[in-house]
């Protein structure tokens, strides 16, 4: 059985917003800012549906106790957009902004210093939180780049990978220094050295670099994968079970963490979970290769996102609201108290913690990426089709409830009027959003 996209009805409620992108900030019910939520957001690193429980994509799936405990407490979103490839997705979520408007687009673009961040945006409304990002930023190489666009508190790591999980450049107030501590771990302890030092409400954006490549085999007590052989030539031949390996790494760690609040600041908190973009090619189950992670099909930007803790009245639900990453800045930003339901191009989707209705509405997904080679392609998704326009100019049309794999692209027949006005639909709204 597939996750069939079947639409769940979100509506805008527009706000009126200052030019600087200042909304009003509303006080907690009974006035202090110690009700507030803490905000823990947990970016993985390539991981897709395929590799994530509780989405029907992918046979082999790790063992992520910590994880499952977030999804039979909360909500999983089936229908949520990042981008092919990190930099534009972290973006995304930071500025609230599609790739276009900002000129992230790719790997390796620099976030412009002019664009408000959502830390900043969090500061600018008087929300009262401390905030920090610790792990992977990969939106600038620059170290005083994250504290110039407003972050609180940053380390982690600058670039987009390492070539050893345990031998590594570490950012911390603007210096770089060596580590041979391994990263999963090390930001780990980072986030838990933050967040026991906060007297105020605080958002985490903790982001591992796990399971990026390159693919090994964690320290034995983080997984359940036994002895694999380490040798890179075993590692090669058959990299999924280390893959997997990470993942279950990355979830004990994030068990640490949460093990090391206080029971009344967990209950406090509302924990956000996504992958940043699909799977890689080498270990991707059910997509074909050349579609996972670095596509603009479904296995490269179709990403996890399970949401739980303060605040989530569903249960062990799957929601299937058309969502992109850029929704996650207003979204944060309403948790956090303050009055925006939509702003630049982030729909706030908080009403579908409570209730799977929302009075928000998103009737299209979007995203992009700019290739290495030159060039753009985009695409854009409504309920049930997506339109594709490739780099070369060649089109696609998928009817995503019949094909979620996308194996049939409908421009390669004879297009059928029901189909014929789905393209017309989408190719306009393409062009209304690129004006």
């Amino acid at each position: 059985m597939r996750l069939l996209n079947s639409p769940i009805i979100l509506l805008v409620l527009f706000l009126c917003s200052c030019s600087d992108g200042s909304v009003s900030s509303e006080p907690s019910s009974d006035g202090h800012q110690a009700s507030k939520p803490n905000i823990l957001l947990i970016i993985a690193d390539d991981m897709g549906l395929d590799a994530t429980p509780g989405f029907e994509v992918g046979d082999v799936k790790p063992n992520v106790p910590n994880l499952q405990n977030m999804i039979n407490s909360g909500i999983r979103f089936s229908n949520l957009w990042s981008y092919p490839t990190c930099t534009p997705t972290r973006s995304s979520i930071l500025t609230g902004k599609y790739g276009f408007r900002t000129g992230v687009m790719s790997v390796g673009d620099e976030l412009p210093l002019s664009e408000t961040s959502l830390h900043k945006f969090l500061d600018n409304n008087s929300s009262g939180y401390e905030h920090a990002v610790i792990g992977k930023w990969h939106v600038s190489n620059s170290p005083n780049h994250p504290t110039q666009i407003g972050v609180g508190y940053y380390a982690g790591l600058l670039s987009g990978g390492v070539q050893s999980y345990t031998n590594w450049n570490l950012t911390e107030n603007g210096a770089t220094n060596s580590s041979n501590e391994y990263t999963t771990s090390k930001f780990t302890d980072l986030a838990i050295d933050w967040v026991k030092n906060r007297e105020n409400p605080w958002f985490l954006w903790l982001a591992y670099n796990a399971p990026h490549t390159p693919f090994h085999l964690p320290p034995s007590n983080l997984h359940t994968k036994g002895d694999l052989p380490t040798d890179q030539s075993s590692i090669d031949a058959n990299p999924q079970p280390y893959y997997m390996a990470m993942i279950e790494a990355m979830d004990t760690e994030i068990g640490r963490l949460l093990n090391s609040l206080p029971q009344e600041e967990r209950d406090n908190t509302i924990i956000v979970f996504i992958g940043d973009n699909g799977s890689p090619g080498a270990v991707v189950q059910e997509y074909r290769a050349t579609r996972a992670k670095g596509s603009v099909y479904q296995g490269g930007v179709n990403v996890p996102m399970i949401i739980s803790g303060k605040g989530v009245a569903r249960f062990n639900e799957m929601d299937n609201s058309l969502l992109n990453t850029s929704d996650l800045f207003a979204t944060i930003a309403e948790i956090a108290g303050i009055s925006v339901s939509k702003i630049n191009d982030s729909y706030s989707f908080k009403d579908l913690l409570n209730s799977s209705s929302s009075s928000n509405l998103r009737n299209f997904a979007y995203t992009e990426q700019r290739k290495s080679t030159g060039g753009e392609e985009y695409t854009i998704r409504n309920a049930t089709h997506k339109y594709v326009l490739f780099v070369d100019g060649e089109e696609a049309l998928f009817n995503l409830s019949a094909d979620f794999l996308e194996e049939t692209n409908l421009l390669n027949a004879s297009t059928n009027t029901a189909n014929q006005q789905q393209l017309n639909i989408l190719k306009q709204q393409l062009t209304d959003l690129k004006q």
